[in-house]
């Protein structure tokens, strides 16, 4: 009788370490353990996707920065649930992250701090890395700023080394609180007129990442606006005020048809700017 038990007993053990088997989850390791590289992370901005960024990405695959396995997609949902679309391998070359927002059309600065960060952490948990650069145009440096009012102290998440700005408006967007030529900045940069959004970026001057160097690109159509038809040069420019602790930082103006601000991302000189930035050593 009590061999037929522990024969019971034996074959309920076997069945369980099967089933366990067949439906445990797929192991953390899984992904290859990419701490060593540093990936760049690209924000659209609002009402749009990871379409904005294909421009400049292809650019930095053509120059041979890149490669289209080096190239993934992290899709946002409304709820901030991130779900990574393709695949980083050991052979990987400076990964790129094109990072897109289902609900683009939702523009709470905060949110897009939050949505900002869960990619983030969702990249760290997935592949290791604890170091990255930023790219955000229009609404998506919002994304970026926000995200590092709340985390550039958290030691646990992955250090900025670089962010570029492209048509950011840190201090207001034309047609909205802002008009041509309302905005005076100070030798120091500092804004004589100030957003609320504006006001509570100011944390960023005790906060923001020493580690980071920043290029911050806007656009000016030469008609008289000090423009780039949507965000006054001013408002772009005010972006130097906030990151004053960055251990370098540089201001760059594209001119012309294409430094409209919905055009800067599919710009040839904007191409080159940033890969310089990026990359100065190819």
């Amino acid at each position: 009788m009590a061999w037929r038990i522990r024969q019971l007993i034996d074959g309920w053990v076997i069945l369980v370490a099967a089933l366990w088997g067949v439906n445990r989850p797929v192991s953390a390791h899984a992904a290859p353990n990419l701490s060593a590289l540093q990936p760049t992370l690209f924000f659209h901005g609002s009402d749009s996707s990871y379409r904005a960024e294909i421009h400049m990405v292809g650019a930095i695959k053509h120059a041979g920065l890149s490669n289209k396995r080096s190239v993934i997609r992290a899709n946002v949902a409304g709820n901030g649930k991130v779900r990574l679309i393709g695949k980083l391998t050991k052979r990987t070359k400076n990964p790129i992250v094109e990072v897109n927002y289902l609900r683009s059309s939702y523009k709470a600065d905060k949110t897009w701090g939050r949505w900002a960060k869960n990619v983030v952490v969702k990249l760290q948990k997935t592949y290791h890395f604890k170091r990255l650069n930023l790219v955000g145009h229009s609404m998506g440096n919002t994304a970026i700023l926000y995200y590092l009012v709340h985390n550039a102290r958290n030691r646990h998440l992955p250090q900025v080394m670089k962010q570029v700005a492209l048509g950011g408006h840190c201090d207001g967007v034309l047609g909205e609180g802002d008009y041509p030529h309302r905005l005076k900045l100070a030798r120091s940069g500092r804004p004589n007129y100030m957003t609320a959004s504006y006001r509570y970026l100011l944390a960023l001057r005790k906060c923001y990442p020493r580690s980071a160097a920043v290029l911050n690109i806007y656009g000016d159509l030469k008609n008289g606006t000090d423009s780039d038809g949507r965000v006054s040069n001013a408002s772009s420019r005010s972006l130097r005020y906030l990151v004053v602790r960055a251990h370098r930082y540089r201001d760059r103006q594209v001119v012309g048809a294409r430094a409209q601000h919905s055009r800067l991302h599919n710009n040839a000189q904007v191409d080159r700017l940033l890969m310089r930035f990026l990359w100065p050593k190819r």
